[in-house]
């Protein structure tokens, strides 16, 4: 049987998966499964990001969403690890839900989900506790197709956040800025995100440039990673072949590129990794992929 692979996000469970060279991998078990009891991840889990506590505990924030809410509600939650192989769902953290002051909550627009998911934490560059960007969409301040904005949170030590307002504005015509990442790469801040074309404001479907219309992985360079970004400004740097981009770090320092491969350009689902792909700068400050 032939199975629809856009069913896969209300089955997904967190995979691993280690390499030396970040082209060969050897597939470890899964890090866990849905919760068995009633939970607001017994339906599927997301990954999201992991980052070392001062503890010199691996800390892991990823997304959950429930069987009684359809999958529809997505909160963030937590799991720690020794060792980076056994992790333990952490009762004693706070879920993370969209806060209803700054962001978009299920059922006050036309979208059809509570978007908030894709953690990306990092330390604070003044050592002032750590930072958590979101996918998020804004309350209002645009049409229901025009909200996605990069969502914050911050934290004194990883398991008591406050969230804040967002670090950009609704309106640049993405419906939701999935898996945000931001790095300093060569001394300079930029942020990564992903969009697919269905999930554009009509606006920027209707756009004369085809570049505009295509979705992809998107580059947003900034003065601070704690931005705001400037998501209109924003650059593709691949279109939707590949998707839920990030960069890494050789062990000779290099700036790489990996992401998911979306598909064949021909409607065909492939759902692997791709190579690493250098990531780099251009003279005036807009990037590139080697290869592109």
């Amino acid at each position: 049987m032939v199975r629809n692979p856009d069913e896969r996000h209300f089955e997904a469970v967190i995979g691993h998966a280690t390499s030396t060279d970040l082209v060969n991998w050897d597939l470890l078990p899964n890090v866990f499964k849905p919760s068995e009891d009633e939970s607001f991840d017994d339906k599927a889990t997301w990954t999201g990001s992991v980052v070392k506590g001062p503890d010199q505990m691996w800390y892991m924030f990823y997304t959950g969403i429930s069987k009684k809410e359809d999958g529809l509600i997505q909160r963030i939650g937590l799991a720690t690890s020794n060792d980076l192989y056994n992790w333990e769902k952490r009762h004693d953290f706070h879920i993370l839900s969209a806060d209803g002051r700054w962001y978009e909550k299920l059922g006050e627009s036309t979208w059809p989900n509570e978007t908030w998911r894709d953690p990306w934490v990092f330390e604070d560059p003044s050592g002032d506790g750590w930072h958590m960007l979101i996918t998020a969409r804004a309350r209002d301040g645009a049409s229901d197709d025009d909200r996605g904005v990069i969502g914050h949170a911050r934290s004194p030590d990883l398991l008591h956040w406050e969230i804040q307002p967002p670090l950009s504005k609704p309106g640049s015509g993405f419906g939701d800025l999935e898996v945000p990442q931001v790095k300093v790469v060569n001394g300079k801040p930029v942020l990564l995100f992903s969009c697919i074309t269905r999930e554009f404001s009509l606006a920027r479907k209707m756009a004369s440039s085809p570049e505009v219309r295509c979705g992809g992985v998107w580059a947003v360079p900034s003065d601070s990673i704690l931005g705001p970004f400037d998501i209109p400004n924003a650059q593709l740097i691949t279109d939707d072949k590949l998707y839920a981009g990030r960069l890494v770090q050789d062990r000779q320092g290099q700036w790489l590129f990996l992401a998911f491969v979306n598909g064949d350009g021909n409607g065909q689902f492939i759902g692997r990794l791709n190579d690493p792909v250098p990531f780099l700068w251009n003279s005036d400050d807009t990037v590139r992929l080697r290869s592109a």
